[in-house]
């Protein structure tokens, strides 16, 4: 199945909770919080100007993604627009979802006038490295909280 289907939603009181019963495998817990974390987090860390959305297919919830948005320089060590969760639930990997949900963020965050989109993983096994790899994100060199750090160069469309 392609991925073609595949858009952002805002999360609601009305879907809030299947969209927090979203889960990727067991061995892949380690590297992302649930969507449930995630949405604590988000409350918990305003100055961080979360920015979240379920990703859905063929009207079903299937994963869910929240960054940093456009956060002042002095605020983040590591950009304005930070990747900070992408979870693909696991009834729905490797479908191309992940790609597609990342895709229109870069679309979404260059038509902002972004110029750099961040991220970092845990590095283990199983880690999501291949993934943003292949994406085209390069390491910084940089390793904040044991994790390291990611840039995607955003180039002009």
């Amino acid at each position: 199945m392609t991925s073609s289907g595949v858009h952002l939603r805002e999360i609601t009181d009305d879907n809030r909770d299947i969209v927090c019963a979203l889960r990727v495998r067991g061995d892949q817990e380690q590297f992302v919080a649930s969507v449930a974390t995630s949405l604590d987090d988000a409350a918990d860390e305003p100055e961080e100007n979360p920015w979240y959305r379920a990703a859905y297919c063929d009207g079903e919830p299937v994963g869910f993604v929240m960054l940093s948005w456009n956060v002042p320089d002095d605020r983040s060590g590591v950009g304005k627009y930070y990747l900070w969760r992408l979870l693909i639930d696991e009834r729905h990997q490797g479908r191309g979802i992940g790609r597609e949900v990342l895709t229109q963020i870069v679309d979404l965050v260059r038509a902002d006038g972004a110029t750099e989109l961040y991220t970092s993983y845990e590095p283990g096994e199983g880690e999501p490295w291949p993934f943003y790899q292949r994406f085209g994100f390069e390491p910084t060199g940089e390793v904040d909280d044991g994790e390291i750090v990611l840039r995607l160069t955003l180039s002009a469309r």
